[in-house]
């Protein structure tokens, strides 16, 4: 009988929201969800307001994670951030890896790696992002690219930890610009994620990994996403920044 994975709802915040504007949203948001079973619903504020909302976030069913990390727990590293260091503030949860950090910031398969095992060695848990640029989709490089970036992605975990992550699959040419991948097409490059995983670290590891899709995810799109069965859940972008829209995604994404 195929494992029941626990679906993950995460709002990634990206460069908005102060401290109390973030501790207000999840005050709401908890107060709109009340209960929430059988889905683990997070938010990725900025690092400055990450101690506040975390703060917020007790109590509720929402819990916090960092947008991004160092490997690094000390030393000369001006402007990065530990994970132990976002842990201390309050975040459960750490954003590794996604297209903005390789496309902006020079984040590679590598560092990708690097960062996964530090998470993981401060006691986070860690949502890995993978994903092809909208040339790599048209030169039908897709299954070449997941390959590579989760193959070098993971290569510093272990079978049991990389059965208690989540990887987010978020094609970039469906971030911020209003194209979804239709389900069929999310479905397919999920499915491929999960033999991978299956080809690495075994069945047993693909079938408690839970992999989320990125992408433009809106209330209107979320149930038919959240219904293919390699889909555990989504990392929503610009949707989950008004309570409202958020509240409605998780909504229609409940088991």
């Amino acid at each position: 009988m195929p494992i029941q994975r626990k679906l993950i709802m995460a709002g990634n915040w990206k460069l908005f929201k102060t401290g109390p504007e973030g501790a207000a949203f999840v005050k709401e948001l908890a107060a709109c969800l009340g209960a929430v079973e059988g889905l683990d619903v997070v938010v990725a504020p900025p690092f400055t307001s990450l101690h506040q909302v975390a703060e917020a976030c007790k109590g509720t069913a929402v819990t916090a994670a960092a947008q991004d990390v160092f490997w690094e727990e000390k030393g000369a590293f001006t402007g990065e951030v530990a994970p132990h260091m976002v842990r201390d503030a309050g975040a459960a949860w750490a954003i590794i890896g996604h297209s903005e950090r390789r496309q902006y910031f020079g984040e590679t398969d590598e560092s990708v790696a690097k960062k996964a095992r530090a998470v993981v060695d401060a006691g986070l848990a860690p949502i890995v992002c993978v994903g092809e640029l909208e040339n790599e989709r048209e030169s039908g490089l897709t299954e070449q690219v997941l390959k590579r970036q989760v193959t070098e992605g993971l290569s510093r975990m272990s079978a049991e930890e990389v059965a208690a992550l989540a990887i987010a699959y978020e094609p970039v040419w469906a971030i911020g610009t209003g194209r979804t991948a239709t389900p069929q097409v999310a479905q397919e490059a999920c499915a491929y994620i999960r033999g991978l995983v299956a080809e690495r670290f075994g069945s047993q590891v693909a079938e408690r990994v839970r992999i989320l899709y990125g992408g433009s995810v809106k209330a209107d799109n979320a149930s038919e996403l959240m219904s293919q069965a390699d889909i555990d859940g989504g990392l929503v972008g610009g949707a989950s920044l008004e309570v409202e829209s958020f509240a409605g995604i998780i909504e229609h994404s409940r088991p």
